[in-house]
């Protein structure tokens, strides 16, 4: 197979016509010639972290959307699962990527539990971790984001680490707001790289310290605008990430749309696409071609290189996608699923207290972390319950892996003016969590969530919707297609029941994140992530 068009030489950053052949897979030259072709022939995108799972796909299914939009290969962090199902879930993901041509490359989460302070359905420990390293498959040490521990020299992280050394395998780091001697401390330990910078400031500081910063965004984190500017002195050292990707905003579009907005700033393509397609592939090690000869076929045709409209994407010389349309088969899987907690009543998401005032979260829109400010209470028949006046809803997460009490929040910026909404989407233990305007709206949609043994969903007094999320109560088990249009339109549903957030689920699901600050909900209580330990929502 012989094609033509310009051809993108990034690294030595030039362009030229010529032709790409290919034979048995791999580039077997590529030569100048003199042809009327204008389409640009250029390495395939490499997203450089991101949790498959929270696409709500599984590894193939995410496949068949990802190439559409030229993406190759993914440097896929399989914590999300592997809070769920321990080693076995991280193996199935592995094994569900190989059935289809787009390269995984998954790392071992360091993090399973990602913190004692919440319940999670397995364990991964620092044997378990040399276990993983080992497998060829596994590539890398995935987001440390227990950064205390680094910082104050925790046994069992530093193993973690050091196993990581021993196989020679990058260390991914999760440091958000960190800097100064705690930062150095945390690269000094060996991580190199951080994907939570959300600061000009902080994304500078931690590339002088010698960091690799990744510049992401996501459904619900959204870092690009942020960051973009650092790119043009150091884009040698960014690169950049989606981490979590919801499916409506996937089957729109990929890390083509990042290019297209950082070219459309004047920043130079060639640094722009070193970032995208080069820097993760030098990084990690990644066996993905970069259009030298003798590399792996793997490149895309784009029509320019200002909009980045992919026409067609190759894998291993295979033709995957071209002009909007997958090829991508789809394939059979086991389901897997870890969920045994029993129905609730609506007198479980009682919170009985007198107190004047409480501690309450507030929900910044495009951003993980959050604040902790003050509001007065409002009390009906002793009971704390949501101010829809005022916008401070009451809150829940609910242990899945067994019966336990559900821990009471309230939370600021939701803007729901009629019912509730729940996924059990709820990084990182991926326990039940909920929002609405009343104990039995909020009942109603945990229920929903037990019956499905996992998804997201929204009720209201008229009507109930529900995405099933089977696989691991966090994955879809139908294509993308229809996982896609089914949660745009609960999406739409949450919206019209008041909710202002771009992108209320994924929000949703990281208000129990209890790694990133202020404060977050936990199903063991209220978590306060500066001091790292559990608060009081009343304030005496």
């Amino acid at each position: 197979m012989t094609l033509q068009g310009n051809i993108v030489d990034i690294v030595n950053k030039k362009i030229f016509k010529g032709e790409v052949e290919v034979e048995n897979g791999r580039i077997k030259s590529i030569k100048k010639s003199d042809h009327t072709i204008d389409t640009y022939i250029l390495p395939g995108f490499v997203d450089a972290h991101i949790h498959i799972e929270s696409s709500m796909l599984v590894p193939s299914e995410f496949a068949k959307i990802a190439v559409i939009h030229g993406t190759v290969a993914t440097v896929s962090d399989p914590h999300e699962i592997a809070n769920v199902l321990g080693i076995d879930g991280v193996h199935f993901m592995i094994e569900n990527g190989k059935k289809v041509p787009l390269k995984f490359n998954f790392g071992a989460p360091s993090c399973v539990p990602a913190t004692s302070f919440e319940s999670a359905g397995a364990v991964i420990d620092s044997e378990d971790i040399k276990v993983l390293l080992q497998n060829p498959d596994i590539k890398y040490l995935a987001e440390m984001m227990n950064y205390p521990g680094v910082i104050h020299q925790d046994k069992e992280v530093l193993k973690k680490i050091a196993w990581a050394k021993y196989f020679g395998k990058p260390i991914d780091g999760h440091a958000p707001g960190l800097k100064g001697k705690s930062l150095w401390k945390y690269i000094a330990a060996g991580i190199k790289t951080d994907h939570e910078c959300f600061t000009h400031k902080e994304g500078l500081e931690k590339l002088q310290r010698g960091m690799k910063v990744i510049i992401r965004e996501g459904s619900a984190a959204k870092n690009f605008e942020a960051l973009i500017d650092l790119l043009p002195e150091h884009y040698d050292n960014m690169m950049f990430c989606s981490d979590d990707k919801h499916p409506d905003d996937l089957l729109v579009g990929h890390l083509n749309q990042l290019c297209e907005r950082a070219v459309a700033k004047g920043i130079d393509v060639f640094k722009v696409l070193k970032a995208a397609c080069i820097n993760p592939v030098k990084h990690y090690n990644l066996d993905v071609g970069l259009l030298n000869e003798g590399d792996d076929a793997d490149f895309i045709v784009v029509e320019d290189l200002k909009k980045f409209n992919v026409l067609q994407t190759y894998i291993n010389g295979e033709l995957v996608a071209e002009k909007g349309k997958s090829f991508v088969k789809s394939v059979d899987f086991e389901v897997l699923n870890n969920f045994n907690t029993d129905k609730k009543r609506s007198t479980d998401f009682e919170f009985h207290s007198a107190s004047e005032k409480m501690r309450v979260i507030e929900a910044l829109d495009g951003e993980l972390v959050t604040n902790q400010i003050e509001v007065n209470s409002l009390i009906k028949d002793g009971n704390l319950v949501s101010d829809v006046d005022n916008d401070v809803l009451k809150m829940t997460v609910v242990n899945r892996y067994k019966n336990a009490e559900p821990a009471i929040a309230f939370i600021k910026n939701f803007g729901l003016k009629e019912g509730a909404i729940a996924s059990s989407v709820g990084h990182d233990s991926h326990n039940i969590i909920a929002v609405g305007v009343s104990d039995e709206a909020i009942c109603r949609a945990v229920n929903l969530l037990i019956e499905n043994k996992g998804g997201i969903c929204a009720v209201n007094d008229s009507e109930e919707k529900v995405v099933a999320l089977p696989v691991a109560g966090i994955m879809s088990d139908q294509p993308a297609e229809i996982i896609g249009k089914a949660y745009a339109e609960l999406d739409e549903m949450a919206k019209v029941m008041g909710s202002k957030l771009r992108a209320p689920y994924m929000t949703l699901s990281f208000m129990a994140l209890l790694v990133i600050p202020s404060l977050k909900l936990s199903d063991k209580g209220l978590f306060d992530g500066n001091s790292f330990k559990f608060t009081s929502l009343e304030i005496k």
